[in-house]
């Protein structure tokens, strides 16, 4: 069975690294499924959480996945958390999604506290890449920094800023993965997530 993956995504850096991301843990899974990933919302966080912002822009999602001839169509909301509590705010997210749609597979992850977290927790694979030091190394507790963009920084010795529009997008095609489950929660439940859709379509292939 094929399926079709729609993204909602706040940063403009993650519209671009989210669909990396997705077609990288696709590859490693490797299972007998077809799957595209459409262009994915861009969202206004603060705009996104308000009563009715979030119902509206599900139902725009599945407009759009209604238009891909997969046999399945899934929405996947990706936010950071930005200090907020994952599980707590993710699943409150999630039930408001599916009474929007019921009809449809909807699945929210939150970063914690932002996408970058991910790259912190595997930062030794990154060494060298993007103006990165090569003495830079994993982070034991990414998730704990707020501001995970400037730790990035303080770790580029050439002292440029970090760009989520191009840099986000670049590690996220080759940060190590395995370290990021291993070091990061919310890059846990968004693997399970994928894996989950991805999953799901090949059984019933």
């Amino acid at each position: 069975m094929s399926v079709a993956i729609v993204p909602i995504v706040e940063g403009q850096g993650d519209v671009d690294a989210v669909r990396i991301v997705i077609r990288r843990i696709a590859l490693e899974l490797n299972l007998s499924v077809q799957f595209e990933v459409t262009h994915p919302f861009r969202v206004k966080r603060y705009r996104f959480l308000k009563p009715g912002e979030l119902e509206n822009t599900i139902e725009e999602a599945a407009i759009r996945a209604t238009s891909s001839s997969a046999a399945q169509k899934c929405i996947l909301v990706l936010i950071d958390s930005e200090g907020e509590c994952p599980k707590t705010l993710g699943a409150e997210l999630r039930d408001r999604a599916r009474a929007a749609r019921p009809d449809f597979r909807i699945s929210v992850v939150l970063a914690h506290h932002e996408f970058e977290a991910w790259f912190l927790a595997s930062a030794s694979s990154l060494r060298g890449q993007r103006e990165l030091s090569n003495m830079i190394d994993d982070h034991p507790s990414p998730e704990t920094v707020r501001g995970a963009k400037e730790w990035l920084e303080k770790h580029i010795p050439t002292n440029r800023k970090y760009s989520e529009r191009v840099d986000q997008p670049a590690l996220a095609a080759i940060f190590d993965m395995k370290r990021a489950r291993e070091g990061s929660r919310s890059f846990r439940k968004f693997w399970r997530e994928v894996e989950r859709i991805l999953q799901d379509a090949a059984e019933k292939s």
